[in-house]
Parts: structure tokens; sequence; C-alpha cells
């Protein structure tokens, strides 16, 4: 942003210089050979500069006085010309004003016209005297242009280069469709020359009912244009009020994408405007950087939240969102590609991403800047999986893999703003939008019109016979001894299939997991734990039924790391008759200890687990909640844990 600062400033200095250095060398000496004539044009030429327009959405205006320049150019001296101009700029800026100008913008307005009417009086002097000697005509329409390009040229310029365009673009979008009223007003000053030769130049003010229809030609022109205008930004605001429908239901869907998506969309716009791309692709890019993840309405819910790695059946179905996404926008008609980009955003650079294995340039460039940028953020935010990283570490990621994953230039322009657009993101405050009712309790309705299905068997069991072991064994202890006791020796015969640092039994208490039996490595770490449902990593297997192999149990709300940090953690649901009761949860201190036959054992266990889980109310409200038990010290030696 400096550098687009220092480019405006440098271009102001250039134009406040040039209209100086005119000014000096137009105004003195002074001299006029009819003050009765020179006061005449300048009446007129005030009256012409009240006739303006406001060119929409550009706080600019245009004025039908330049027909009073080139007359000037024709009949007055350069000191009265300059004077011309200079009664003009002001009642142009001043008169009935629609906003405050600030003396600055006032100083580079009357620069600009300074210099547009210098060059308009030496253009014609020089060829009226000289090529063009006899063709006063045709030193008119040359002067007019002179004019024309040097009073529009400056003031798109200097507005281009603070909004990072093109000044080229933006002098063709705003001033270009003027010029056809400059050589209609070259013609009409020609004719009233012509009369002036004839009958004096008295006549000149002939040429108020001319600049009057030019006036009222440009207020219809205006007209017509706004009302195009307000068309088009009704449909803008129809395709925003889509895209914030549409990031409601994203957000329903996975609740971490709201704040995320908001910072992504602040990262990709600058990272857009650094790299120049074009309004139709900026705009493309403002709707991909928050409806990107769309796509996930159509996976299932239990594998977005899942706070662990995904298995290769999961992943093939998250692999289907953005092609989901694109298809989605595809049926809102962006009037810019927008569907595109979210079907690539999970492209890599050497062509190893998806859906359809893009390459370099192939990507699209919104997909490109929203890949690395949404890396970038993702990195540096909690995840049900992980914690964050710091933001210096998140690049470094991001970087590590330009050229690989990422298009380095893309990277390279992150890089260079990554800390300021994260301070920008966070300034960034989004409108606060409407909460869905996802957590809404429906009393009515009794059953659905086909009735309800029978509950489902829990998924993976085997009747092996070291799992029936177990469950014997735990329900045996449980009936014989106390609750400690019985999860201890379940514990210990667990031992012998799977191996684990430490155990863990985490029971439902309203909305909430507490756990009831913890013995191993950071035990008591573990046993401090109350977990809300449908968070952290037993919360979700609560809330969703269904289990996690090698989460990382870092992201659990309330832990803390000791000596020995555990790095994976198997977890199955445990119910009764249907209701989740509670959550068994086996930690390694190792990433990715675990294995699907783990998983298999496990899920044998879980009905005798649940059973013993269910029965240990009134022991437990005695000894309390969230007390590491102590196992008996044979069960202790065998499982050669602390706790």
């Amino acid at each position: 942003m400096a550098g687009v600062q220092q480019r405006v400033r440098a271009f102001v200095v250039l134009v406040y210089a040039a209209g100086l250095v005119c000014l000096a060398t137009g105004v003195y000496p002074w001299h006029s050979s009819d003050l009765v004539q020179f006061a005449c044009y300048l009446v007129l030429t005030a009256v012409a500069s009240g006739l303006k327009v406001i060119l929409p959405g550009f706080q600019a205006t245009v004025s039908v006085n330049f027909i009073f320049f080139l007359l000037a150019a024709a009949n007055l001296s350069g000191a009265e010309a300059l004077a011309l101009g200079i009664t003009a700029a002001v009642v142009q800026c001043y008169w009935k004003a629609t906003h405050h100008m600030k003396p600055i913008h006032f100083g580079f307005n009357l620069a600009q016209v300074v210099v547009a009417i210098s060059a308009t009086y030496w253009s014609y002097r020089l060829l009226a005297t000289g090529p063009l000697h006899g063709r006063p005509l045709i030193a008119l329409l040359v002067s007019s242009i002179a004019y024309f390009l040097l009073n529009t040229w400056p003031v798109a310029t200097v507005v281009a280069l603070s909004e990072r365009k093109s000044p080229l673009a933006k002098w063709t979008e705003t001033y270009a469709w003027t010029f056809p009223y400059y050589l209609i007003g070259a013609a009409i000053a020609a004719v009233i020359q012509i009369l002036n030769r004839v009958a004096g130049w008295e006549l000149s003010v002939l040429v108020m009912p001319a600049m009057y229809a030019i006036y009222y030609s440009y207020r219809l022109y205006i007209g017509k244009w706004e009302e195009k205008n307000q068309h088009l930004e009704e449909m803008a605001r129809l395709h925003l009020r889509t895209i914030e429908t549409l990031a409601l239901a994203i957000e329903a869907k996975d609740h971490t994408t709201g704040d995320h998506l908001a910072r992504v969309q602040v990262y990709a716009l600058e990272i857009g405007k650094d790299l120049d791309i074009t309004d139709a692709e900026m705009s493309a890019l403002k709707a991909a950087a928050v409806l990107h993840d769309i796509g996930k309405l159509a996976v299932p819910e239990h594998i977005i939240s899942k706070p662990g790695k995904l298995t290769p059946e999961e992943f093939e179905k998250m692999k289907v969102h953005p092609v989901v996404g694109a298809e989605i926008l595809e049926q809102v008609h962006f009037p810019y590609p927008v569907a595109p980009i979210v079907r690539s955003h999970h492209e890599k650079w050497d062509g190893t991403g998806y859906p359809d294995g893009l390459a370099g340039e192939e990507i699209p460039i919104g997909s490109r800047i929203l890949a690395a940028v949404d890396c970038l953020d993702a990195l540096a935010s909690d995840r049900q999986y992980r914690k964050a990283l710091p933001l210096d570490d998140a690049m470094a990621r991001v970087e590590a893999d330009a050229g690989k994953h990422f298009d380095p230039r893309v990277v390279a322009a992150l890089k260079a703003r990554y800390r300021e657009l994260e301070a920008m993101a966070h300034e960034h405050q989004p409108e606060e939008k409407p909460k869905l009712s996802v957590d809404a309790k429906i009393t009515r309705g009794a059953a659905p019109a086909a009735g309800f299905a029978e509950p489902v068997a829990a998924a993976g069991k085997r009747e092996q016979k070291d799992v029936a072991a177990v469950l014997q064994s735990i329900i045996g202890h449980e009936e014989k001894a106390g609750f400690g006791e019985a999860a201890a020796t379940a514990a210990m015969r667990l031992r012998n299939g799977i191996a684990f640092d430490s155990f863990a039994l985490f029971a439902i208490e309203g909305e909430s997991l507490v756990a009831r039996f913890v013995i191993g490595e950071n035990a008591r770490s573990l046993a401090r734990l109350r977990v809300r449902r449908g968070q952290g990593l037993v919360g979700w297997v609560a809330d969703n039924r269904n289990a996690i192999v090698n989460g990382n149990p870092s992201v659990e709300e309330g832990y803390v790391d000791e000596p020995t940090v555990l790095g994976s953690a198997l977890a199955v649901p445990l119910e009764v008759n249907g209701s989740t009761v509670g959550v068994l949860a086996l930690y390694q201190a190792r990433a990715g200890g675990f294995t699907s036959a783990d998983l298999q054992v496990l899920n044998g266990c879980r009905e005798g687990l649940a059973q013993v889980l269910s029965r240990q109310g009134d022991e437990a409200a005695v000894v309390g909640h969230g007390v590491v038990y102590t196992a008996p010290e044979a069960v202790r030696r065998e499982l050669a844990v602390t706790h």
C-alpha cells in the first residue's frame, strides 16, 4: 500500500509542478486587447461552468465550458484564457457541490485545468500561424482534442493509481464516451468564430443555447447510464445476498469456517490486487473466497468435523466437494467466473491435486491465490485435529511448497505482505450474520411418516476369542468387585491385544463428558478434562457416535501436556440400548500408533465397557468426578504404566 501512495503522491506533485510552470509563464505579463470582450467571456464561462453533470460513481463532473476555452484560444490572450480556466475551476468545484472538496484536491483540479488550457491556447496559436495557417477550423479541432486529453487523463490516472488499476482502462471507462461532445463543441466554436468575423464577437452569446443543448444531452445520457448502473448494482446486491446466504449454509455445516472465510477473503483480494488480476477475476475471487467450501454440503458432517486423520474412504468422499461446489455455483449464473475457481482450489502447481490434475498456468489464477492463502490461514488457525501454528511457521510451511503445491509468484506476493495482511484481517470486522437454528429442539412430530428404523448394531463387532475373553473379564469383575477394579482389569486384558500408554473411560453428564477412570501416562491431565459434546476428540466421538483412529489428543479443551506428550488416540463411543453413555479412549505417546485391527478389537469390547460405565453411578457419586482410580497392585504391575 505504501508503494501505491508513493506513486499517487509523485503523480500529484508532477501535475502541480506543471500547473505552476504554466501559470507563471502564462499570466505574467497580463495583456488584454478588449476588456469588455474578456468580461463577457468570463461571465459566460462562469454560467457554462454551472451547467455540469456528475459522473456516476466517480465524484467528478463534466461541463460544457470548454467551448469558451476554444474561443478564448482564438480571440483572447494567454493570460485571459487562463483567467477563464481558473474561474471555471472555482465554479465547477464549489458551485452546488455535492461533497466537500479538500484544498489539495481543488489544487490538483486547478493545476490540470491550467495545463489543459495552456496546451489548448498554444496548440491553436502554433497551428493557426504555422502548418494550418489559413485553416483555423482544423486548428480548433486539434486544440479541442488536446484540451480533452489533458483535462481528463490526469484525473483518471490519479484515481486509477489509487485503486491500483490501469489508467487507460479507467480513462476509457469514465471519460472516453465524452469525446464526441468535445468534437461537437469544436464545431460550435468554429461556427461562432466565423460569425465573429462577420458581425463581431458579441454574437458569441449565441453559443449559450447550443451549450445548454449539449448540457441537456449530457444529462439524458448520464440519466440512462445511472439507470443502467442502478440495475447492475441491484444485480450485484442480489449476487452478494446469494453469496452471503450460501456462506450461511456452509457455516451451518462446518462451524469453524466463519471467521476463516472472512480472513481468507481479505488475504485473497489483497494478493489479487498485487498480481494485477482483472476486475472480473477480482469479483470472482471475492465470491469464491467465501464459497469455495460450499460443496461440503454433500460431505457427511462427521467427516468434516472429524478431529483426526481421514481414512482413504473418508477422503474419497471429501474430494467430491470442489466438484459439487462448482456445480452448485454454476446454477447461480454469476456474471464472473466463480465456479472454475471453486472447482480448482485443491489443484496443485505440480499437477498432483484434485479433481482434474491441472498443473501450473492451467489452474485459474483465482484458484492459485485461494489455495495458498487458504492453506496459510488454516495452518495458523485451530482445527479439530491440531492446534494452530505460529504465523511465521505457517508461512514457512507454505513457502516450502512453492513450486510444488502453490504458484511461486503467489507465494512470493504472500510472503512479502503476510504480517500486514494478518493485521488487516483482524481489523476487518464483517457484518454480524444471522444465526441459523441448527440446535433448535422441535417438540412436535412424534415419528416420521415411515416410522422409526430399528437401532443399528455396533459396527465392527467381531466374536473373536480374545475379545470374548475381555468382555467376560469386564462383566465378571464388575459383578465381583467395584467399578475401579473392573475397569482396571479390562484395561489389563485389552493391553494383551492393543498397545497403549493410557486408558480412559469418559461418562456423559448433561452436555459434557467427564473422566470416570484414567490410568497411564498423563493420567492427571486427562482426569481433569471436562469436554463439551461435539468439541475436541472425545466430544466429537460422543456426538457423532463414530470411532476415531489416531486422533490428536492435544485438541481436547483444557488438556495440558506433561513430560510425556500423548501423540495419538483411539476412541469409540459406548452405547446402552441405543443411547451413548460415554467414550473409551486409548492413547499412545507416538503419533499414528493405532491400526484398524486395534479398532476391531476395541469394537468387540464396547458393549461390556458400556455396561460397566452405566452401572458405576452410585460408586462414582461417592468417589467424585474426574478421579484417577487406584488399581490393584497386580494390575498396575501388569499394565506397567503410571497414573
